[in-house]
């Protein structure tokens, strides 16, 4: 399908539903201009793009999933950090929070760094902080934009599992202060009954090798992070292979007491420094 032609079809559904494309932009969280580029084939939208406007337009989901799978091959794609950069990072921290507004089931495996939706505004900033620098007032509006998605986490009709690798709990981007207030804020946040956090010890053997994080939207939408890019899929394969390396992940880590007790040792340490 062409860029176009993807454009056109998602001008049709919208025209067939009675909605504006102001009303269609607005519950997307992209601006009219970039929605009107879509529809008039100027811009080839994102997995997340075509997710968000699909979901706004409220089709069924045999329609969404026809549509979707015409697509699919186009709209799986990279966006580079750098492009994501220049936009203005805090406006991609809210497409991702629009996209876990509509996810019941989230599942996270983060091998890099404590995932967003636990991170501490302290930690927030240090990450932020990293090369390539941003300027001090879009770093803010990053940092903010970033910890307005943890509001889903106490929304009761969705669930939350997510899976981090121990080394990401020692991994000092910060001061060790800084590093033991946010292990608190994890172990605080694992409590919420919608909220699974399981940790995977260094000590016992490896399902797999950490290449990338990844989160997994339902059973419909990948979004995995590598150092120069973004990538988005919803191919079924693609889809399925991540949830089953997300499962096995999930079988080798410590979960509710067990996972609690680990954290906090890991935190003493760090106020002993």
């Amino acid at each position: 399908m062409t860029t176009d032609a993807i454009g056109k079809a998602l001008r049709a559904l919208r025209e067939a539903s009675g909605l504006t494309g102001e009303t269609v932009a607005r519950r997307s969280s992209m601006s009219a201009g970039k929605l009107s580029k879509i529809e008039n084939g100027r811009t080839l939208p994102t997995v997340q793009d075509v997710d968000l406007i699909l979901s706004a337009l409220d089709v069924s989901e045999q329609v969404k999933e026809q549509f979707l799978a015409t697509a699919r091959a186009e709209v799986t794609e990279a966006t580079s950090w750098r492009l994501l950069r220049r936009m203005g990072p805090w406006k991609h921290q809210r497409t991702i929070r629009a996209i876990e507004a509509n996810t019941a089931l989230l599942r996270l495996f983060q091998g890099q760094l404590v995932p967003g939706l636990l991170q501490t505004p302290e930690y927030a900033a240090a990450v932020f902080s990293l090369p390539p620098v941003l300027p001090e007032e879009t770093r803010a509006k990053t940092v903010a934009a970033r910890l307005e998605r943890q509001a889903t986490l106490y929304e009761a009709d969705r669930s939350f599992h997510l899976v981090v690798c121990e080394h990401v709990l020692r991994w000092l981007v910060c001061d060790p202060a800084v590093m033991a207030i946010q292990l608190d804020r994890i172990v605080s946040l694992s409590r919420l009954p919608n909220v699974t956090v399981g940790v995977v010890p260094l000590a016992g053997r490896m399902p797999d090798f950490p290449m990338t994080c990844f989160s997994v939207h339902d059973d419909r939408l990948v979004i995995i992070e590598t150092f120069h890019s973004e990538v988005t899929t919803r191919d079924p394969k693609d889809v399925s292979m991540y949830i089953d390396t997300f499962e096995r992940f999930a079988a080798v880590s410590l979960r509710g007491d067990d996972m609690r007790l680990f954290v906090e040792r890991i935190r003493d340490g760090f106020l002993s420094q």
